[in-house]
């Protein structure tokens, strides 16, 4: 009989994998060890939300709270943003230690509202009686093979799935503003 994975399980295990890690780059001092911690948490991100976006969310359709659901998907396309900015810079440029911060801050959201004991995504899942053993097979399948992809290719530009049909402009960077004449 071979050895399942429970598709919660495996998440919450992704979810306490990089709550250590942004620990670690708080506690981090130079800019390699910042960036290849910056690094580490952008590939665990990015694969976790291939599989949630992929099968955990769409396997929850229609038995978990269509809100629960939709915030996700917004939460996950917030943090794919800054995760864009965060692997296109660099430790010492202005901002990043603020765009881990706030990624910080949005991840520690998000995994609240998964992990809720009562009305969490993940709760209302199980009581839906979602076949967690089948979900999190396939789930850790996609995850392996995404993991492989990121290690030879990179992680590649996020596709975001509710920010759509606006072109964002670049303004002017903070602290170069002129006054006004």
């Amino acid at each position: 009989m071979p050895n399942h994975v429970d598709a919660v399980a495996l998440l919450e295990a992704d979810h306490r994998k990089v709550e250590a890690l942004f620990a670690e780059f708080e506690a981090a001092k130079g800019a390699a060890k910042k960036q290849a911690l910056v690094e580490q948490i952008c590939i665990e991100l990015s694969g976790h939300t291939v599989i949630e976006e992929e099968i955990f969310y769409p396997a929850c359709q229609g038995k978990v709270e269509e809100d629960l659901l939709n915030e996700g998907y917004v939460e996950h396309d917030g943090s794919k943003v800054l995760i864009a900015e965060l692997i296109a810079s660099s430790p010492d440029e202005e901002f990043y230690d603020a765009k881990v911060k706030v990624l910080s801050e949005q991840i520690e959201h998000h995994v609240h509202e998964e992990e809720k004991r009562s009305d969490g995504i993940f709760s209302q899942a199980r009581a839906a009686g979602l076949n967690m053993n089948e979900l999190g097979d396939r789930m850790k399948a996609r995850k392996d093979a995404v993991l492989a992809e990121y290690k030879t290719s990179g992680i590649p530009a996020p596709e975001t799935r509710t920010f759509t049909g606006h072109a964002l402009e670049q303004g002017e960077p903070v602290g170069e503003t002129k006054p006004p004449v």
